[in-house]
């Protein structure tokens, strides 16, 4: 079958690009073809069997989502003119979403969306003016995929018509021959991180992610550590500007990097203290690493995060963030107790399930 993605995808950096990447790469090598229409970016290419086509328009966050709406939408019937698309497949509900089910209905051409998280979690609940346009987009989509069980109810509350029937699971998963727990010092080595605990975060650095409360749990810590934070994003240049005019001792900003398989190894403890999240998919990255893991008491991180591997906390309590990293980085006895515990967790994500009802699992 030929299926046609829209959405985020590498060189794009993110969780919905591993998503599209994962599935599809589990596509190609079932014997079907797949194209990836996604984001402007200089370094576009095919990537594993996977044929990627990149829009047209200005990449700035705040901006790019209505053009690639357009853009995507125009790319998506010049690809159908020339290949006999199947299955038509948007990730993230808007724009990605609703440019798939547009040219789907209007082409005839079975259409899934997946929701990921913010779309429903930020995008409706706090945007009132797109909660029309979100639900259009669930009515008019053949078949509806949640990364969680906390995002597939938070869909289903929408009350749009059929949505309960038609919306299933699709979790994320995770490569565990590519996150691994193999030895790897040339992170430590290159920020002269070898002399205390390593806490790693991973992730786009915007309000939701919590980064803010990670300081300053930092600065009230009873336990010495390397905090690192790999990412980038609007609150980059205030986050750094404030460990410097406060003086929070050993924080390590990276920016965003491509190599996180590289760098997660490297770490002691990896933490997500985001205030919302559908899944939390570096936490299972950190898992298939052999790390235990800290991640805040909501959403899909609860789906994942339990005794045998890491610790919960409160995001709105700046001292109980603090207390579990200090408890982690205090007790090595518990940190190898949890790691020896954390890659079979990581197993329990590991199959890339087709979720299409047209292609034989």
């Amino acid at each position: 079958m030929k299926i046609a993605m829209v959405g985020q995808f590498p060189p794009h950096v993110g969780g919905v690009g591993v998503h599209i990447h994962t599935l599809s790469k589990k596509l190609v090598d079932e014997g079907h073809e797949v194209y990836v229409i996604t984001y402007p970016h200089k370094e576009i290419k095919d990537i594993d069997g996977i044929h990627v086509i990149g829009t047209k328009g200005l990449n700035i966050p705040g901006v790019r989502g209505l053009m690639f709406k357009k853009n995507a939408k125009k790319a998506l019937k010049k690809l159908i003119e020339k290949e006999d698309i199947d299955i038509i497949h948007g990730h993230y509900l808007f724009p990605a979403g609703a440019a798939a089910v547009e040219v789907g209905k209007e082409h005839n051409i079975k259409t899934y969306v997946t929701a990921h998280g913010s779309d429903m979690f930020e995008l409706y609940k706090y945007q009132p003016l797109a909660r029309s346009t979100i639900k259009k987009v669930l009515s008019g989509a053949d078949g509806v995929f949640a990364v969680s069980n906390a995002l597939k109810h938070e869909i289903i509350a929408t009350g749009v018509v059929g949505i309960a029937n038609k919306t299933k699971i699709s979790w994320n998963s995770v490569d565990v021959d590519k996150f691994s727990s193999r030895e790897n010092n040339s992170f430590k080595k290159e920020y002269k991180l070898e002399d205390k605990p390593v806490v790693l975060f991973v992730g786009n650095l915007i309000k939701r992610k919590n980064v803010d409360s990670l300081l300053e749990a930092k600065k009230i810590a009873n336990s010495d550590y390397y905090l690192v934070i790999v990412g980038d994003g609007p609150l980059f240049k205030k986050l750094r500007k404030k460990v410097e005019d406060e003086n929070i001792r050993d924080v390590i900003f990276t920016g965003s990097r491509n190599d996180v398989e590289n760098i997660i190894p490297s770490c002691d403890v990896l933490i997500l203290p985001s205030f919302s999240e559908s899944f939390g998919l570096v936490l299972i990255e950190a898992l298939a690493c052999g790390k235990p893991v800290i991640g805040s008491n909501v959403g899909g991180i609860t789906e994942i995060i339990n005794d045998d591997v890491g610790l919960l906390v409160n995001p709105n309590k700046i001292s109980s963030i603090a207390e579990a990293v200090d408890k982690l980085v205090n007790d090595e006895d518990l940190r190898v107790i949890l790691s020896m515990n954390a890659r079979t967790r990581a197993y329990d994500f590991s199959q890339v399930d087709i979720p299409y009802d047209e292609v034989k699992k």
